[in-house]
């Protein structure tokens, strides 16, 4: 166990590290992870993105308690505007890149489908290492995945729309009952068994929950492998450009994310919190739904691939530039004090 427990805090350090190494070990080596994931061959396709998915899920739920949704009713006005944000920001900031860079819609779809999802699970572990406020990005991940089934399909539907009507060269069906229930079944059944078992077996969820960061990083690198093996040969088909899409709308998040923070004066810890919540998406959701809701849109898997290797790097880094900035703010006013005096 404490084998595993160390090989989970590894993980934990070095998870954008191990990302970016899957993802180009997947793109190099054809068929590393096809051959096996999502293969009706290999154990009659039992492992695939949706049940790698749950299992993420699942284990998200293993460390919620009913007391992280406090914060829903002591905080509603924090918990609303960074809803708000999350769910305005990232879909119309996908819809405008797709169009300003001219995506083929299989494409945009995925990013569009990228920006429509909820905040992804690492945001809360980027929030503690900014010193932000946790209970909040606990709280906002929560609530944006609760909103999810809803928000998601009716979001993701009138981007496409939107998209498809301004020209693009493809008009895409959107099936929004399908997503709906995919989310349902992937998303959410899959936490609420977590959050129950944790809630009634918490003596034996609490020996495990060090290694759930090891679980999860394992599904997280099998779905990214999977996606971008299986694309390896069209990855590139558009040149760096989805690439760059891709980091633009994690920067706008992140930068949008802390404007809002600063435009209702909350403080440092809260804006934070905000900040990543809204940059950093459940990418493996997007991935995952972009295959079974959009199967004849091979690329549109793509962007939620790349985002999931990019947003635990860029995560990192902004959670280490508010952590310096929390560190030097009491410096500054500790000179201003002493000025004024």
């Amino acid at each position: 166990m404490n084998i595993l427990k160390n090989t989970s805090k590894f993980v934990t350090r070095y998870m954008a590290a191990i990302v970016i190494a899957v993802t180009v070990f997947a793109y190099l080596v054809d068929n590393s992870f096809t051959s096996w994931v999502a293969n009706p061959g290999f154990l009659n396709g039992f492992i695939n993105t949706s049940h790698l998915l749950m299992l993420i899920m699942f284990g998200m739920g293993l460390t919620l308690k009913l007391s992280d949704f406090k914060v829903v009713f002591s905080q509603p006005g924090d918990i609303l505007t960074g809803e708000a944000a999350q769910y305005l920001i990232m879909p119309l900031a996908g819809l405008v890149l797709c169009r300003l860079f001219n995506l083929p819609a299989e494409l945009a779809v995925g990013v569009i489908l990228v920006g429509c999802c909820p905040g992804g699970t690492s945001s809360n572990v980027m929030t503690f290492m900014a010193g932000g406020d946790v209970a909040l990005s606990v709280g906002m991940t929560a609530v944006s995945t609760i909103l999810a089934p809803f928000l998601t399909p009716l979001l993701c539907t009138a981007c496409v729309k939107l998209y498809t009507g301004m020209g693009a060269e493809q008009a895409v069906q959107v099936d929004a009952m399908g997503m709906f229930v995919q989310i349902i079944q992937i998303v959410i059944l899959p936490i609420a068994l977590g959050l129950i078992l944790n809630r009634f077996f918490s003596n034996i969820t609490q020996k495990i929950e060090e290694i759930l960061p090891l679980i999860s990083c394992i599904g997280i690198c099998l779905i990214v492998g999977y996606v971008i093996d299986a694309n390896s040969a069209k990855l590139f088909a558009n040149g760096f450009v989805i690439i760059f899409v891709v980091v633009l709308h994690n920067i706008i998040g992140y930068l949008l994310g802390f404007l809002i923070g600063t435009v209702f004066k909350m403080p440092p810890a809260k804006r934070n919190a905000i900040s990543i919540e809204v940059g950093m998406q459940n990418s493996g959701m997007a991935s995952t739904l972009a295959a079974s809701c959009f199967p004849s849109l091979a690329l549109a898997t793509v962007p939620g691939a790349i985002f999931s290797a990019w947003h635990n790097i860029s995560g990192a880094i902004a959670a280490n530039l508010m952590r310096q900035a929390a560190t030097n703010a009491p410096k500054e006013e500790k000179t201003e004090h002493t000025t004024a005096k």
